[in-house]
């Protein structure tokens, strides 16, 4: 669980990327899990764009969460934040 700096300091680095995976009409697929899984793998901290009504967003979201173990850093309309620490090869080191 991330407390509220660390969660500022994820927010502040989220700003200038872009989304790495894009969710859309055919919802989360295993291809998209496992797209979003690799990415997370690869750079802990990742955007993904969710194109969908704000219930199903929210599902998406949850479901996201589930199943990679993420931390949702934040969402702001079709776009969510995601972190999960690498334990082999971090490259985000946490204040």
């Amino acid at each position: 669980m991330l407390n509220n700096q660390q969660l500022r300091y994820l927010r502040g680095l989220c700003h200038p990327l872009s989304p790495v995976v894009i969710v859309a009409d055919q919802g989360l697929t295993e291809n998209v899990q496992s797209e979003i899984e690799l990415a997370l793998n690869c750079h802990e901290l990742i955007k993904v764009k969710l194109r969908a009504e704000r219930e199903q967003r929210s599902e998406w979201i949850d479901s996201i969460q589930r199943t990679t173990q993420a931390e949702l850093v934040q969402k702001i309309g079709q776009v969510a934040c995601f972190f999960r620490p690498n334990p082999d090869d971090g490259k985000i080191q946490l204040p």
